[in-house]
């Protein structure tokens, strides 16, 4: 009975999101066609639009008009109110959802960012993960490599995605996908740390020293890097490769650790466990789809099948492009189609995302990722069975490389459409989007991580814990360095030789002061109780989290 539960929820919230996608799919069409958006000519002040038109005020005049048609047509004539994404989020807003009571445009908006929020941890869990284990797996990496390396990149690509979005992305100034790397870890190392420590209490757990020391004093050092770019204001190319090395060289103290442990013929107390992390984090999604009755499917098999029916807008389009050759989802025919169109899909994301290529050179592109697909797919088809994926590690190869890139485009592309909400989002609200990315969009990338680490901590044992405690602040760590270090070497390597200039948010300095605040805070409190979580040092990383908020929520209201 609890395996059915466990079961059962994530089947539904995915029903109500795939739902709720149809419906916000439909309500746009029928408000398309109902209310055509060439409403102006019944518009008051016309000659004030006329000149909003010729001067582009970058959408900080959008509050000044009073009511949705005024703001439709405002939005609809400025560029500076144009998202990078696919949608254009205020004019949705304004125009196609103005005719309904406001609440049902916010509504709207926010079951679209909860679809967003699934897609981007469906894909990085589902797919990216998938793939990532089992080139892990084929290349021999060792569990520490892997887990430090590969694994945390699947834990950790939403974060690093919404960073290099926030940084390379049309207009993007870094100050979303810093606040929301920012904000997860400082979430994940003071709330979920902090629980952590107060649902242990009782138990007396200890955790192992050094290797607590290890990764909080890396994590320091790599916010205090972080911070002395901030306040330079630029950087250049070589200076953003030496912040990305900071994890290499992280790297190779978590070998040499376990290297010297097992010369010492001592069993580590950490395998370093992203990769333990990411088997718990990832079970419910792996088996979400088993049938755990045969009698409860017989009797509800058409309810099942209007399900599976349900569910195919969000998981179709990801299935028909994304190769997977995972055991419990493989399936010869899909492969064979995925194969065949994601060069035909990477050509799309080429085309749509190069603003200045020409139309022949796009149509150039389409049709040499139609040939190349149709040679992909003649590959797979003649080199797999209907029974099961490939055990030749040469034929399965390429194939997880394939899902691998394929995963990468759609995280890419979620965490893009979902930077691009929350940018416009924080333009309909009136308060800055860096909020929203401190918030809501670091928020949505913890739970992940709030749900397996703090299952794990409860029931691991004391190996549990270790790992749990590991994972929070090798996690984060990893998010901050790779995923804005990778954001920073974009954007340098695009200024090549010149430095690339940082936008300065000066709330990015009370984030990180909080931030390495909790940091210190475990540091001293955790060596002084012989290194055993209780509810002390967790009630203050939460009461250090807690005064942030209540900061940033002052500020706000101010």
């Amino acid at each position: 009975m609890a395996n059915s539960t466990t079961i059962s929820t994530p089947k539904k919230l995915v029903l109500f999101l795939n739902i709720s996608f149809l419906l916000l799919c439909l309500s746009l069409t029928t408000t398309n066609y109902l209310h055509p958006n060439n409403r102006s000519s019944s518009l008051p002040n016309q000659s004030t639009f006329l000149h909003e038109v010729i001067v582009d005020y970058g959408c900080s005049k959008l509050h000044e008009h009073p009511d949705s048609e005024t703001k439709c047509l405002f939005v609809k004539n400025q560029r500076g109110c144009r998202p990078g994404g696919y949608l254009n989020y205020l004019q949705i807003f304004y125009c196609n959802l103005g005719q309904f009571p406001i609440i049902i445009a916010h509504v709207a908006v926010l079951l679209w960012l909860l679809v967003l929020f699934y897609l981007l941890g469906n894909t990085a869990a589902n797919y990216f993960c998938s793939s990532l284990e089992s080139l892990s797996k084929i290349l021999k990496l060792s569990p520490t490599i892997a887990g430090v390396t590969l694994l945390s990149l699947g834990n950790g690509a939403p974060d690093v995605f919404s960073s290099i979005v926030s940084f390379t992305g049309s207009g993007g100034d870094g100050d979303v996908g810093l606040n929301s790397v920012l904000g997860g870890a400082f979430f994940v190392s003071s709330i979920v740390v902090g629980l952590i420590s107060i649902l242990i209490s009782s138990r007396q757990v200890s955790v192992d020293e050094s290797c607590f020391i290890r990764d909080v004093i890396f994590f320091l050092f790599s916010l205090s890097s972080l911070l002395v770019i901030i306040v330079i204001g630029r950087i250049n190319l070589w200076g953003s490769i030496a912040f990305v090395a900071i994890y290499f060289v992280y790297v190779a103290s978590v070998s040499a650790t376990i290297y010297r442990a097992r010369k010492l013929e001592k069993e580590p107390l950490l395998r370093h466990v992203d990769e333990e992390k990411l088997v718990v984090s990832n079970q419910d999604d792996h088996h979400a789809d088993n049938v755990d009755d045969d009698q409860e499917e017989r009797k509800y098999s058409c309810f099942r099948y209007l399900g599976y029916l349900l569910e195919l807008p969000l998981s179709l389009p990801r299935r028909l492009t994304i190769p997977v050759v995972s055991e419990e989802n493989w399936s010869k025919p899909f492969l064979v189609i995925s194969a065949t169109l994601a060069p035909v899909s990477l050509a799309a994301l080429f085309n749509t995302q190069s603003e200045h290529v020409g139309s022949r050179t796009k149509l150039v592109a389409y049709i040499t990722a139609a040939i190349i697909g149709l040679v992909f797919g003649t590959l797979a088809y003649i080199s797999t069975k209907r029974s099961g994926p490939p055990n030749n590690s040469k034929h399965l190869f390429p194939l997880l490389v394939g899902g691998f890139v394929m995963s990468v485009a759609w995280t890419y592309l979620t965490a893009e459409e979902l930077v691009c909400l929350l940018e416009s989002y924080g333009k309909i609200l009136g308060i800055n989007p860096s909020i929203l990315g401190l918030t809501i969009l670091a928020w949505g990338n913890s739970l992940g991580d709030l749900i397996a680490n703090v299952a794990v901590a409860a029931n691991g044992g004391a190996d549990g814990a270790q790992i749990a405690i590991t994972g929070c602040y090798a996690g984060p760590m990893f998010n901050t360095v790779v995923g804005v270090g990778v954001s920073l070497v974009l954007s340098a390597w695009s200024e090549y030789p010149s430095s690339y200039v940082i936008a300065i948010d000066h709330s990015l300095y009370e984030t990180l002061a909080f931030l390495m605040g909790g940091l210190l805070w475990a540091l001293v409190m955790l060596p002084n109780k012989n290194m055993k979580l209780d509810r002390y040092m967790g009630s203050g990383l939460i009461a250090i989290y807690l005064c942030f908020l209540s900061l940033k929520l002052a500020l706000l209201l101010l």
